[in-house]
């Protein structure tokens, strides 16, 4: 009789892992994980030499507010997983592009900062001229969130 106890108990674990397993499995895909930035193979990043310093020629200051938004900002408006719509033209696979827009930064108001994105010049216009694709956020650099976009 203990025998047959314990099966049963033991088919009453497994249905109950089961059940919480199947309630559980559609909350993961409300979960993401992050994309991560693609690296070079091991043998092509070895080849890469570094300078001892940044060269003077070209060298620009990008203060960490700014730096910090604009990567805010970018991740909302171009996430790194973010893949073109089925059929898309070669003007629209080149706006899903993120090195296909000018940053441009300016500060708002007290711990605000704007953060445009523009259309790179000829950058999307084989089909003809881009039509308006800015955008602009207003960052919030004291808490590091999105507080409004206009489009």
């Amino acid at each position: 009789m203990g025998c047959t106890h314990d099966v049963l108990q033991l088919g009453r674990v497994k249905q109950a892992l089961v059940l919480l397993l199947a309630l559980t499995l559609p909350a993961c895909a409300l979960f993401r994980w992050p994309v991560r930035p693609i690296y070079a193979p091991p043998e092509e990043a070895a080849r890469f030499k570094f300078p001892l310093d940044l060269p003077a020629e070209g060298r620009m200051l990008t203060p960490a507010t700014v730096a910090v938004a604009t990567q805010l900002a970018m991740d909302d408006f171009r996430p790194l997983d973010l893949k073109p719509h089925k059929d898309a033209t070669p003007d629209e696979l080149c706006l899903y592009r993120r090195d296909s827009f000018d940053v441009w930064t300016s500060p708002a108001s007290e711990g605000v900062l704007l953060v445009r994105f523009v259309p790179r010049d000829h950058a999307c216009d084989s089909e003809g001229p881009v039509m308006d694709a800015s955008v602009t956020y207003a960052i919030d650099v004291r808490q590091w969130r999105i507080l409004a976009v206009q489009r």
